[in-house]
């Protein structure tokens, strides 16, 4: 069942994020095509704030972002931010788009960043935060702050958890473009597709978790993520007790019950 798009935005301007439910995959469109989708003050609010929708919404099961027009996101409005000179309003504003950052990480769905054209500077921490990533191969990525003298401090947090870190760190202090290819062998996106194949790549990816039991999925990536923080003792002792309770689960005791009858098991969600 498909819902039509719907415009996430203050009224007093067009859209600057759309929305589109269609079975099980809902896909976020980053709308300001004219500014490579820059995250304005009102872009990073309508992601946050729809995010955060999301989460309490049972019908969704994989989050799709991408981008309209010829890129995914070139970072922060840097326009917009000209018009300031308080360090305060800076503090916010990075403030508010690192707590929109760590909602992605926080949701229950697992989300999936669909890249074509440009992903730099924030962008490219969008694209590293998001769970999965598919780039078309003619993507770039870059983090350039620090060609405007100002070192991507932000992206730089989620990116060096992606990649290994004197890699991260040439990017950063380098500022030079990478392609698809690239990237998906340092590890920012999962893999680089023909763009005609990007869709059907991304489709495929998400129909793929839409496949097994929402419990097991949305058990998964908060444990996942939670394991991350801790020494290896303590991880383990975590993944017990999360396992333990996952195997509670109705879903669980069908799937055992369906394999071990050699049947299709019937999922609750």
């Amino acid at each position: 069942m498909s819902t039509p798009a719907t415009n996430i935005a203050d009224q007093a301007d067009k859209a600057v994020l759309l929305r589109e439910d269609l079975a099980g995959i809902c896909t976020l469109t980053l709308n300001r095509p004219h500014q490579y989708n820059a995250l304005s003050e009102g872009l990073i609010e309508a992601l946050h704030r729809t995010l955060d929708a999301i989460a309490e919404d049972p019908s969704v099961r994989v989050v799709v972002i991408t981008g309209a027009g010829r890129g995914f996101c070139a970072g922060h409005d840097l326009k917009e931010m000209s018009t300031h000179t308080e360090q305060s309003y800076f503090e916010d504003l990075f403030g508010r788009c690192s707590r929109m950052m760590q909602s992605i990480i926080a949701l229950p769905q697992p989300v999936i960043a669909k890249v074509h054209g440009l992903a730099t500077a924030n962008g490219c921490q969008l694209v590293s935060i998001c769970d999965l990533a598919v780039a078309a191969d003619s993507a770039q990525f870059a983090l350039c702050g620090v060609k405007l003298g100002l070192f991507c401090s932000t992206p730089s947090v989620g990116v060096s958890r992606n990649i290994l870190r004197k890699r991260a760190f040439e990017l950063l202090v380098t500022g030079e473009f990478i392609d698809a290819q690239s990237a998906a062998s340092d590890g920012l996106i999962n893999r680089a597709v023909p763009e005609y194949q990007l869709d059907a790549e991304v489709t495929r990816l998400a129909e793929s978790i839409i496949a097994s039991p929402a419990v097991a999925i949305e058990t998964g990536k908060k444990m996942f993520y939670r394991q991350l923080e801790l020494d290896l003792e303590d991880a383990y002792d975590y993944a017990d007790g999360v396992m333990a309770r996952n195997m509670m689960a109705e879903d669980a005791q069908e799937g055992i019950a369906a394999f071990l009858g050699k049947r299709k098991p019937k999922w609750q969600r």
